[in-house]
């Protein structure tokens, strides 16, 4: 079963690669913006994971919570700040 669990983390690490790369090299802020959500939910299901290969779900699943919260309220405050900004839909930052 570890074995199971510790190729699902390698696939999902993978995908987070994928993520981060579209953080970096994202045209627009809103695709940067979705990026980084898109990794912040994958550490949330990777964080699910240890707990599994440990045997310590309870104590994992807390942490899992806390940093899918602070994710979501995170990209909220990001979006409406560009949003404010008229920035959400610009080429770049560095225009």
């Amino acid at each position: 079963m570890n074995t199971f669990f510790l190729s699902i983390a390698m696939g999902l690490c993978l995908l987070m690669f994928m993520s981060l790369y579209r953080c970096l090299f994202g045209p627009t802020v809103l695709d940067r913006l979705i990026g980084v959500n898109a990794i912040g939910s994958k550490t949330v299901v990777l964080l699910l994971l240890i707990g599994c290969l440990y045997e310590r779900v309870d104590m994992f699943v807390d942490i899992a919570l806390a940093y899918a919260f602070l994710n979501f309220v995170a990209v909220i405050a990001a979006s409406r700040y560009f949003h404010k900004r008229k920035g959400l839909y610009e080429e770049s930052f560095n225009d």
